[in-house]
């Protein structure tokens, strides 16, 4: 059963679907998932149109669930949208919600988005979650989980706990998978505009992929 929100949504991106884009899509997004065909610019503005008409719906987590479930990748990129819009009114009932979309249709254009804005931003609401779901993530076999552990903290600047963004890394620093690799160098990589010297010194002292030290020291030099 789908909700008046995710009719809406289908109705108006299915009438602007192009067969022509879609190809292409699904090549760059490794033939992961079917997509209508809607490029960013337009599926931005169409995502605007939707909520600008509809408004939030009252059971907004339905409604992202919903789009969730749909084949089509726009739709979870609306199902974002929406997300945006209440990551605010994020509460620890919603982490069980937020790990099934990690964990659902994983790939690093959703999983980056969950990892950065929404489980950043409920850590950040609630820091008593952090720590026993960022060290069971990373020990986990789940790599989504794994690398929104590592990149939960993207935008917290100054506020990032130093000791606990090493200690994760540290726990996946033998990973070879590339998705955990490049986690591990982009947040590093993100934390040197604050603590630059901190991060020469974890990576100079670290066992890490090369992979890893080179997106680790981008900007280093």
């Amino acid at each position: 059963m789908t909700c008046a929100f995710t009719e809406a949504a289908v109705r108006l991106l299915a009438s602007h679907a192009d067969k022509s884009n879609a190809g292409p899509m699904e090549r760059y997004m490794k033939n992961q998932f079917p997509f209508l065909g809607i490029k960013a610019p337009l599926r931005r503005e169409l995502s605007k149109q939707l909520l600008r008409e509809q408004g939030i719906p009252e059971n907004w987590e339905q409604a992202v669930e919903h789009l969730w479930e749909l084949p089509e990748r726009e739709y979870q990129y609306v199902a974002m949208d929406l997300l945006e819009k209440r990551k605010k009114q994020l509460t620890p009932e919603h982490l069980p919600w937020i790990v099934h979309w990690i964990t659902t249709k994983s790939w690093w254009d959703t999983v980056d988005y969950l990892a950065a804005h929404t489980t950043g931003k409920l850590f950040s609401l609630y820091p008593e979650l952090i720590r026993p779901n960022t060290k069971a993530w990373v020990q986990g076999d789940n790599i989504w989980l794994a690398r929104t552990a590592i990149l939960f903290q993207l935008s917290y600047k100054a506020k990032t706990d130093q000791e606990l963004l090493f200690s994760l890394i540290e726990s996946c620093a033998a990973s070879n998978q590339f998705f955990i690799q490049k986690a591990i160098g982009w947040s590093l990589r993100e934390y040197a505009k604050t603590e630059p010297e901190a991060v020469r010194g974890f990576v100079e002292r670290t066992v890490l992929s090369n992979l890893s030290k080179r997106e680790a020291l981008k900007h280093l030099g």
